[in-house]
């Protein structure tokens, strides 16, 4: 088949040879009817830059999975997050004898194309602290973790307690500072009810935040933030942390008691989470907090924090009576024929 450049360079041997036209054609070699059709058609006689070529559509090609595409439609349908793999054997199960490849870029087009990486939004050290719940099952019943990240250097700290109302709430982050030596300036909570009592929105106004959480937070000397819902982006800190709590921590360990656990944690967060290289910033949350977080926190109060509306925290349970600390009683014990013979009037 010949092209522009052909055509081209027969235009210039004609030009050459003075108008000998078989002897152009035979040195281009194309032959003689050929020629004569692009000379009448005058296509020897267009620039270069004018010719445009033509492409014909390539005819569709009928490959071995095309019977078998309306059953990956269907699945992906119905579940979305299905491999190729898994649809290769599939269709392999149904008759399919292609290959892998065709089944991965029919896949490829069905699915919907990848969402934008989360970029989540980085603080400076001792700026932000974030916080969160954790609700845990156990053998002996529900308990709830108090999670709270360091934004900086991503340190971790935890405990487990039977509630999660404010007072445990405060109770927990005044142990969290304890540890830490200090407090940072924004602490983030999730849209919980014991950091809102009220959503004024649909009214024209805002978020009521829980007055005593406020006084606890101005004691500190830092300040109340609330995200916004479903908002990876704001709160990821502390989210991810909970489940790397649940696999690494609580899947396959065997606790006896709420002290038992709270010290296993204790123990976890110091030889592990806080020792280990965080994916994420590719350091120790132990090591950069002792560098460089831990000088810049907020100095610890001179005093400790007084609520005027909560009470005081429970103390814990006094042990249970025995029966050597009941009195004595004695008890007079008679036959049932004495109490027959009352009963008909008589003496006992």
């Amino acid at each position: 088949m010949h092209g522009v450049f052909t055509r081209v360079l027969l235009h210039q041997l004609l030009e050459e040879a003075g108008g000998d036209r078989a002897e152009a054609a035979r040195r281009v070699g194309v032959g003689r009817t050929t020629m004569y059709r692009w000379i009448k058609a005058g296509l020897l006689d267009q620039e270069l830059d004018t010719i445009q070529a033509r492409y014909t559509p390539r005819p569709p090609e009928i490959t071995k999975l095309e019977k078998y595409k309306p059953l990956i439609e269907a699945r992906l349908r119905e579940f979305p997050r299905l491999s190729a793999v898994r649809l290769f054997a599939e269709c392999q199960a149904a008759g399919y004898v292609g290959g892998l490849t065709q089944v991965r870029v029919f896949a490829r087009r069905l699915r919907p194309p990848p969402e934008a990486p989360v970029v989540r939004f980085e603080t400076e050290p001792g700026q932000q602290a974030q916080v969160d719940w954790a609700h845990c099952r156990l053998p002996w019943g529900v308990r709830y973790a108090l999670v709270v990240v360091l934004g900086y250097s991503r340190l971790l700290w935890l405990q487990f307690y039977p509630r999660q109302d404010l007072a445990t709430l405060l109770l927990g982050l005044d142990a969290c500072f304890a540890a830490w030596g200090g407090t940072v300036r924004d602490l983030l909570f999730d849209q919980m009810r014991s950091v809102l009592t009220r959503d004024d929105r649909l009214t024209g106004g805002g978020l009521v935040h829980n007055l005593e959480l406020l006084r606890f937070a101005r004691h500190w000397g830092c300040r109340v933030k609330v995200c916004r819902p479903y908002r990876a982006q704001t709160k990821g800190k502390v989210e991810r942390p909970i489940r790397y709590l649940r696999d690494s921590f609580l899947y396959g360990r065997t606790f006896v008691s709420d002290a038992d656990l709270n010290a296993q944690v204790l123990d976890w967060l110091a030889t592990v989470a806080n020792a280990r290289q965080h994916a994420t910033t590719h350091w120790s949350p132990a090591e950069q907090f002792a560098a460089v977080e831990r000088p810049l926190l907020l100095p610890m109060p001179s005093r400790s924090y007084q609520s005027l509306v909560l009470p005081p925290p429970r103390s814990a349970p006094s042990p249970a009576r025995t029966r050597e600390s009941l009195p004595h009683v004695a008890v007079e014990r008679r036959e049932l024929s004495t109490y027959a013979a009352l009963a008909a009037g008589g003496e006992p």
